[in-house]
Formats: structure tokens, C-alpha cells, sequence
């Protein structure tokens, strides 16, 4: 096995050279009628276990997962519906199927996706036989990321898990239909899914960092952390601020990183702090 490139179409073109230079046939990962119409089976087995789906939302890098399974979904379904899901950072082929020329950022965490342009075989098929490509942002894919593992228990890479971030995002368009999403992989890094884990927590409010202001003197700081322990709220870290400040004197601020059980808790948290005499507030990333 050959590893190059940091993404899609770096390895793209050493796969080109080395089949250039070496006389090799190059089986293209989705621009190939075969590979759509194996790809397609994917769509038959969700349909065979739940006949029902009136909906499939597929992550598209090329498109030839949702074309082959665009194909094959109409000929069992002719009536099921089906959407793309591109990352707001790679829309390639959103912008393809309304002639727009797209703009890339550098990564995304949805690489599996990350291609520069669709498929010449499966931009017709998708324009044809689809409801169209959504885009999610960064973020709505790792929400998903997060609830798939935590409700789940299952671990999805970024692109694999575009479908559900599409449909959280966009929960009216959905709402009443029964609705199949592919989760296309599980290669995510573990220090990225940590990384992931604990930025959800911090959306959620599950963990949160608190600014409180107290008098710079012995004992202080204790009856902040008793107040803390009281309101049931478990201290991860503390960061004792003395001279970067614009307090006054024998004043400081003590930043807290805190795990609790959600916004409403960290409301309670507040009050508590405030209501024995101390100011505090949540302090942002």
C-alpha cells in the first residue's frame, strides 16, 4: 500500500502518475459505472430492512454513493426521495448542479468528502434522480458526531456523518417522513474524536468555564469551591488571575472549568455564586 497526499486530490494525481508510469488500470473510487452500481446495493439492503424510508440523505465527496444509490432506490421506490450532504467547506457538487463555481477552505472534518469536483458519470444521475445536495457547517458535523456516539454508540467519521448533521439542521424540511441516513465510516483519529467530545460538551453546557470575582484573601477561594461542591458542579480546572486584570486591588478573578449537567445547571450555579456574594459570569472560548 502507497500512502500520499494530505487529501483527496493529492492522492488523486500520485494514483494517476503511478498508474502512468507503471502501465496499471486505474479503478476510479466513484467516477465508474461498476463502482456506482456496487455502491448502490447500499440503498437496497436500507430499503430491504425498512421498506417504509421515504427518505435517504447520503454524504456526497464525487457522488457515486448517491448515484448508485439514486438509481437503485427508484427502480425498488420510485416515489423515495433522496439528498445529498456536502460540507459547507467542499461544496462541489452543489455548486456543480447550479453551475456556480465553488469555493474550498483548507480542511474540513468531514475529509472523507473533501473533493474538488463530482463525478463526470454521476453529476447527471445526481441532477436527475435527486432532490438536490445540502450543506451542513463544521459544527452541526460534530454535533452529530457527539449524539451518534453518545445515543448510539457508535463512532462515525466526519463524513459519515453528515446525513444526520443535515437532518438536525434542517429538521422542518424532514419532519413526518421517515427518514434512512448513511453512515458512511468509522476512520476518525481518537485524539480528533476527543477533541470533538469535549467541544460538544461545551455546546451542550455540560461543560463550561465561569469567571468569578473574589477578594484576594485567606480563605476566599475555599468558600467559592464549597459553593461550587454544593451546587453539585465538579471543578476540572482553576486558574488564579492576579495581575492581568483591571480589577481593583486585593481583587481577582478565578476562571473555573467546570462539568455540570447543562445550561439550566450552570444557571443555577450563577445564582448560587451570586447569591452568597460573589459576581460571576460564563466566560467564552
Amino acid at each position: 500500500m502507497i500512502l500520499a497526499g494530505d487529501n483527496f486530490d493529492e492522492a488523486k494525481a500520485r494514483g494517476l502518475a503511478l498508474a502512468a508510469e507503471r502501465g496499471l488500470s486505474l479503478v476510479h473510487p466513484y467516477d465508474d459505472a461498476q463502482v456506482i452500481s456496487g455502491q448502490g446495493t447500499v440503498a437496497l439492503e436500507m430499503l430491504a430492512c425498512e421498506p417504509r424510508l421515504e427518505v435517504l440523505l447520503v454524504p456526497v465527496g464525487g457522488g457515486g454513493l448517491i448515484a448508485g444509490m439514486a438509481v437503485a432506490a427508484k427502480g425498488v421506490k420510485p416515489g423515495i426521495e433522496l439528498y445529498g450532504v456536502e460540507t459547507e467547506n467542499f461544496p462541489s457538487m452543489y455548486c456543480a448542479l447550479r453551475g456556480e463555481t465553488p469555493r474550498f477552505a483548507a480542511n474540513t472534518i468531514a475529509e472523507g468528502i473533501a473533493v474538488k469536483e463530482p463525478g463526470a458519470l454521476t453529476l447527471p444521475i445526481v441532477r436527475e434522480l435527486t432532490r438536490g445536495v445540502l450543506l451542513v457547517g463544521e459544527g452541526e458535523i460534530e454535533h452529530a458526531i457527539v449524539l451518534l456516539l453518545e445515543i448510539e454508540k457508535t463512532v462515525v467519521e466526519g463524513a459519515g456523518a453528515a446525513g444526520l448533521a443535515a437532518l438536525l439542521a434542517q429538521p422542518e424540511r424532514f419532519r413526518g417522513k421517515r427518514v434512512g441516513s448513511v453512515l458512511s465510516g468509522g476512520n476518525i483519529d481518537p485524539l480528533m474524536l476527543s477533541v470533538i467530545i469535549e467541544r460538544g460538551m461545551v455546546r451542550a453546557g455540560r461543560l463550561t468555564r465561569l469567571t468569578v470575582e473574589l477578594r484576594d484573601l485567606p480563605g476566599a477561594l475555599a468558600t467559592v469551591t464549597t459553593c461550587l461542591g454544593e451546587a453539585n458542579a465538579n471543578i476540572e480546572e482553576v486558574h488564579h488571575q492576579r495581575a492581568f486584570t483591571n480589577l481593583p486591588l486585593q481583587t481577582a478573578e478565578v476562571d473555573f472549568v467546570l462539568q455540570t449537567r447543562g445550561r439550566e445547571h450552570v444557571e443555577e450555579i450563577i445564582r448560587a455564586l451570586r447569591a452568597a456574594g460573589f459576581a460571576a459570569r460564563v466566560r467564552g472560548a
